[in-house]
């Protein structure tokens, strides 16, 4: 199962929107997509397109998300039929469903964009793909998969299936 989720960092040229998918499994951010405008084509569809080019799903996988509109819109649900993908979206009102990503938000924010006072969309965009994919991806330590970052226990867990085969 994944999951989508959204949030925004101000710049001096305007906000920028992050579009994140992440693989419950590891917790690995394995799609992301930064835009200027909230729309499913600059938001959803590119985040999805990193995310089924970096994993290569197989048919059936759940991709969770709440109702924003970007994720509703027709252009994604064919998306979604066509890699055949089940969608699933929160229920009206409901938050904790998307706890991880907003969990994810909470520590980019709290560990990179509260220090940092962006002049412009590209500065934010480059600050924010180095935290993705330099640092939390690949560093930063999880409790919830025994104190490994997200690449190492993906890696951990295949050598053990690799060897229990």
């Amino acid at each position: 199962m994944v999951v989508l989720g959204l949030t925004y960092v101000w710049t001096g040229s305007g906000w920028l929107y992050l579009t994140v998918i992440m693989d419950l499994y590891n917790r690995e951010i394995i799609g992301h997509s930064f835009s200027k405008r909230m729309k499913a084509e600059t938001t959803g569809h590119p985040a999805l397109d990193m995310a089924l080019m970096h994993r290569n799903p197989p048919r059936e996988v759940v991709i969770h998300s709440d109702r924003g509109i970007q994720y509703a819109s027709k252009s994604f649900r064919k998306k979604l039929v066509k890699h055949a993908l089940i969608q699933s979206m929160s229920g009206k009102g409901n938050c904790y469903d998307n706890a991880v990503t907003e969990s994810f938000f909470k520590t980019l924010k709290t560990e990179l964009v509260y220090t940092e006072h962006y002049r412009t969309r590209e500065e934010a965009r480059d600050s924010l793909f180095e935290f993705i994919e330099v640092f939390y991806n690949r560093k930063r330590k999880h409790s919830t998969l025994g104190y490994k970052s997200p690449v190492e226990f993906l890696r951990y867990k295949q050598q053990l299936i690799a060897m229990a085969s």
